[in-house]
This record gives C-alpha cells, structure tokens and sequence, in this order.
C-alpha cells in the first residue's frame, strides 16, 4: 500500500499535472513499527530462552516447555492465516493469545509487556483462538476404549464409592456482553447475558466433552436434549454419567435421590454429591487460569459465536496441559457450590426403568 504526497504550486502548474510529475510514494509501514519505532523491541524479536520461567508463568499462565509445545503444535494454522510480508510469527501470536486468556484484558500494560499493540493483540487472539477450536476433537474426545472405560471405573470408584462412572456431567454459564440484536435467550435464569457450556470431564479433570455454543437462558435439560452428547450415550450398556438434580434420570445418567428415606439413599447421595464435585472444581480451575472466562473480573467483550470459540479454546488448553502432566487443580478457586434445585417432572415423564437401576445400584453398593 502507498501513500501520495504531492507539493502544489498553484501558481505554475494545475493539479492533475503535479500529480503525475511531483507524486511521491511512501511506503505505508507496520502499525507496531509505527507506533513504537524501529527501536521498540517487538516479540517478532522476542527470545523465548532469554527470559526466566517465572516471567513467563506470570505474564501467560503457562511454563516454558508448554509454551513451546503449544508454538509447534499450531504452528502450521497460525502460518496459513498470516502471509503478510512482515507477519507476526507463531511463536508472538501464541505468547499474545496466552495474556490474553490468562489475564482477560487487552489493555496497554499487556501490549508494552509483549511489544505490540491492542490492534495486532486482537488479530493475535482470534487466530489462535480458530486454531485451538480446530484441534478440539484432537483433544476433548469421549473414549470408548475398553480399558479407558475401566480404568476410569475404579479412578471414580475410589473417589466416594460410586460405581461404574464414565463422567460427570454439568452446564456452567459465561457471561458475555449483550447481543447486538438484544437476543433473550442470552439472558440466563441470573439476569445477565452469558452462553452456556455444557462439560463431562473424568476422575482427573480431564473433559470429555465441551459444547460451548448455547444461549444461556436454556434450561440445562435442553441443553442436553439438544446436544452430541445425548445422542452419543443413548446406546450406551455399561456405565453412567451423573448429574445433579436438574437432569432427568436417565439409565445413562445417575441423579440424586429427591428425598432420601433410607440410611442407604442417604449415602448414595452423599457419594454422588462428593464425585459430581469434581467438574464444579474443574471449571472453577479453568476460570481461574483463564480469567477471561471469570464473570466476577467482567465478561466476554464479543458476540455470542466469538465467546463460545474462546471458551472451547480454553477448554482445549485445559486438557492438553493436562496430557503433558500439568495439575487441573493447581489454580482452583474455593468457593462455596450453589445447591441446584430439583427438576420438577411430570409422572408420564419418569423413567421406570432408571429408577429400578439406581434402586439396584443403592441396595447393591450402599446398604
């Protein structure tokens, strides 16, 4: 792109000559180039293996080797959408992406911290942003392995007794701003506007599925009647997921006991109670790390359709840093959990047959 700049003498010559006899061209340079100089040290400069493990920890939330796992394994995406002659390369746009999700600002602080600007911080996120959403089914993925089935069996087992668990299921809420068309069924049951995120997630908090577009004034059965996972257990034989007493009881889908009566419906709750916990404790870890995704430091400054994308990118990093060994609880928020209220059913709508089930599942590991 160039600029014209032309000197008029309009005491000599007309315009249109000056314009085809004085014209100079200027380049246009980057706008980091411009807005710092050509001394301004820019991450396109940046060594990763010149500053500490602290820094990095403290600036984007994540140690060196993950960092430079995650460069390589988007590398190849982040390249493709930036062909520019003076392109920021992968390894800033993954650094920029990583302030932002852990610090959830594009303020100036986090600009001068990385050498660029908010503009190209933007650009930065929403790349890296669509390359993790494409590599979701690399990473979230329910496994049906045989061996990946028991073993989770028994890592769920020892946590409170409960039997053959295949996940724990629940519908957590990110608050985003208004929509422009002021959609209402973005406004959840609070009265703020957020999407809903329905997550399953194993014994380690590692998540097995995370569908993250829906509008967050859906009720969370919906939510699951609508979802890829519902039709994906519908012909499961062996195992359960357990959800809280807003999901209908399904034979896939453990609830607890309305109005326990017995010593032994006391305990079944008890060990559901203890085991559902662990997703409420993986979202609030996720929350913690990635501060975009906390209501109470703000919301998501995007439309519905962008939020969603960064909430599933987020999700993305939460289990690959799990696969190379990092905690899902290092960072975990404490707080008290919000009791959820019962699912109000109709009796046409029960199912005899799931509660036969939980009944043989109290009698057998909890009397």
């Amino acid at each position: 792109m160039f600029l014209w700049f032309v000197l008029v003498d309009q005491f000599d010559q007309t315009p249109t000559a000056l314009l085809e006899s004085m014209a100079i061209p200027i380049a246009i340079l980057d706008c980091d180039l411009l807005l710092h100089g050509r001394g301004h040290k820019t991450l396109d400069r940046f060594d990763l293996d010149l500053v500490s493990d602290d820094f990095l920890l403290t600036q984007f939330g994540f140690p060196r080797d993950f960092i430079l796992y995650l460069v390589e394994l988007l590398r190849e995406a982040l390249c493709r959408r930036t062909q520019r002659s003076r392109a920021i390369s992968p390894e800033v746009q993954v650094l920029a992406a990583l302030g932002f999700y852990t610090s959830g600002s594009f303020q100036t602080s986090m600009g001068d911290t990385i050498g660029i600007s908010q503009a190209s911080m933007s650009r930065c996120v929403s790349n890296v942003t669509r390359a993790l959403v494409e590599k979701a089914p690399q990473f979230i993925t329910f496994n049906r392995d045989p061996s990946y089935k028991e073993q989770s069996f028994q890592e769920f087992q020892r946590v409170a007794g409960f039997p053959q668990i295949l996940g724990v299921l629940d519908c957590v809420q990110v608050a985003i701003k208004a929509p422009n068309s002021e959609d209402s069924s973005y406004v959840n049951k609070k009265g703020f506007h957020s999407v809903a995120c329905q997550l399953v997630c194993d014994a380690r908090g590692l998540l097995l599925s995370a569908e993250t577009h829906w509008p967050g004034g859906l009720q969370d059965t919906i939510v699951l009647e609508r979802s890829a996972l519902y039709e994906q257990l519908q012909d499961t034989e062996e195992g359960w997921l357990l959800g809280d007493g807003r999901y209908p009881l399904k034979k896939w889908l453990m609830t607890p006991v309305d109005c326990p009566e017995s010593p032994a419906e006391l305990q079944y709750n008890l060990a559901h109670t203890a085991t559902h916990e662990i997703v409420d404790r993986t979202f609030r870890a996720i929350q913690t790390r990635f501060r975009c995704l906390d209501s109470s430091k703000g919301y998501l400054q995007y439309s519905p359709e962008r939020s969603s994308s960064i909430l599933l990118a987020c999700c993305v990093l939460h289990n690959a840093s799990l696969q190379l060994g990092l905690d899902a609880w290092t960072l975990e928020r404490t707080e008290p959990l919000e009791q959820p209220k019962g699912l109000n059913q109709r009796p046409e709508d029960r199912d005899s047959q799931a509660e036969e089930l939980r009944k043989k599942i109290i009698l057998k590991h909890f009397s």
